[in-house]
């Protein structure tokens, strides 16, 4: 495993770092590697009920590598078909990889959360932030488009309107704005937000395992599918789950 991202499972939480802190955690090809295959591990990891990420240091991630773009190298290496490659088969996994899981996923944003920073925070279920923080769409500022597939993501956590405003603008915004917006679930100062976090991730791992994957099913197929189709994706799952050891320790 790289030694950018780190791993530890404790009380049946997962606490996945992002570890380059001298670089504000940008991502590299190793790390999103390690991250792909680490959040899968996890995901069947019957021991793990809920996965916290986060970021080493001061920041939680400032998405890509500014020095890398500089410099033509990492993922921004070679010319313009190499690159697409590129984003398909690197970065563009995380949200495919993100979009698989069963186990619930806390962004738990202690630091700035920039470009495909703040676009991983909205690949997971829930974001909590420190206040000190800022989260910024900013691609366009260094005359780039979303390759992560992040506007996907935004739209559906603060609507298109506001989602064109970010995304067009780069405009970084404080942790209030953020919260204001419903971009984060709450901000906490950065003292307590771990606590807090922890609490979160344990208040759910207290529920049924089954019915929370079938419910975070539910919820993502909301968002594409017609009502038609989440009506009998939810009989069926009420069928499972109503039939379960875990529903009928929970109704003694």
């Amino acid at each position: 495993m790289s030694s950018e991202v780190l791993v530890e499972v404790k009380n049946a939480i997962a606490w996945v770092t992002l570890n380059r802190p001298e670089a504000a955690n940008a991502f590299t090809i190793p790390m999103i590697e390690t991250l792909v295959s680490e959040m899968h591990r996890l995901d069947r990891d019957e021991k793990v009920k809920v996965i916290v990420v986060t970021g080493a240091g001061h920041h939680f991630c400032s998405g890509g590598d500014v020095k890398a773009m500089k410099n033509k190298e990492g993922m921004f290496a070679g010319e313009s078909d190499e690159l697409r490659r590129r984003y398909e088969f690197g970065i563009q996994q995380i949200p495919k990889m993100m979009d698989q899981l069963q186990t619930p996923v806390i962004a738990m944003m202690n630091g700035h959360a920039i470009g495909a920073g703040l676009d991983f925070s909205l690949m997971c279920d829930l974001r909590y932030c420190a206040r000190t923080a800022k989260v910024g769409e900013t691609f366009v500022k260094l005359g780039l488009v979303p390759g992560d597939g992040g506007v996907y993501f935004l739209i559906r956590a603060v609507g298109f309107a506001k989602a064109t405003e970010m995304a067009l603008t780069g405009r970084v915004y404080t942790a209030e704005e953020a919260l204001e917006m419903g971009l984060v679930h709450k901000t906490f100062e950065a003292t307590d937000l771990k606590n807090e976090v922890e609490k979160v991730a344990m208040e759910i791992a207290a529920n049924a395992p089954t019915a929370v994957a079938m419910t975070k099913k539910a919820l993502r197929a909301s968002y594409k599918d017609s009502l038609s189709t989440v009506l009998d994706l939810l009989s069926s799952y009420q069928g499972i789950t109503q039939r379960t050891q875990e529903h009928f320790d929970r109704l003694k």
